[in-house]
């Protein structure tokens, strides 16, 4: 294929090229790669979602930068990619939950969140006049016996996919390869909760609490990790990476 056709297809979101690719949904893929990144770790317990906050300024309010986000009680999601559309989904899977409770007086599965997210996501690669969603989540709670633990994570291709842990940003393949070496079928949600922050650690040394945030969903519901709990994780890893560092410099 020569540059002026693909040039065609590049101006067209819901057309396949000659080789079966949707460029529009790859470069929506490609602009959640370089989103900080948020990962799910699922537990015997319940979900950990994990999110690094990057400012563009020292003058910046990192607690303005939000990543994680509570959708109802026991729901709970983490984004990557545009800010702007991930914060669009974020309020229709809010509504969705809110509608299901005055409809049904019943939450909302999160399966079922997932799927109607992603139909939505999906009708952007459909239709003209849109664009993808420039932005993945990863969703985080119980399933319907409010019993066992569920993640989630939808693609701009509008594909959802379950996890047991799960990296989306930048960095993912260092976080990914970590999550793999350190995931059991048995972690407690502290454990989840330290093996999160280390993930990030893992794609960036120099963390501190502010600029990570950390929440979990169990049968208690949607609860944010302090900053202190945080911090004594980088404290206690981050120093031991630094030795790791010193060492070998030695």
């Amino acid at each position: 294929m020569n540059r002026n056709d693909q040039q065609a297809y590049d101006r067209g979101t819901s057309l396949f090229s000659p080789d079966g690719r949707i460029y529009q949904v790859e470069y929506a893929r490609e602009a959640v790669k370089r989103g900080a990144p948020s990962l799910g770790i699922r537990t015997a317990e319940g979900v950990v979602l994990a999110a690094q906050r990057r400012t563009s300024s020292p003058l910046m309010e990192g607690e303005s930068i939000e990543k994680l986000h509570k959708l109802d009680d026991f729901l709970g999601a983490a984004s990557a990619g545009h800010v702007a559309d991930a914060r669009r989904l974020i309020d229709g899977a809010r509504t969705a939950a809110q509608r299901n409770r005055l409809r049904y007086g019943e939450p909302l599965g999160v399966e079922t969140l997932t799927k109607t997210l992603s139909d939505e996501i999906q009708e952007t690669t459909q239709y003209g006049g849109t664009r993808p969603f420039g932005a993945a989540l990863l969703i985080a709670g119980m399933d319907d016996s409010g019993s066992e633990p569920r993640l989630y994570q939808t693609d701009p291709s509008g594909a959802p996919q379950e996890w047991r842990a799960v990296a989306i940003g930048s960095g993912r393949d260092d976080i990914q390869e970590f999550l793999e070496s350190n995931w059991s079928e048995d972690l407690s949600i502290d454990d989840g909760v330290e093996i999160a922050v280390r993930s990030l650690l893992e794609s960036n040394d120099d963390l501190d609490a502010e600029s990570v945030t950390v929440a979990t969903v169990t049968t208690d519901g949607y609860r944010v990790v302090s900053d202190d709990e945080i911090a004594d994780v980088i404290d206690e890893y981050g120093s031991a990476a630094d030795a790791d560092d010193t060492e070998d410099d030695a």
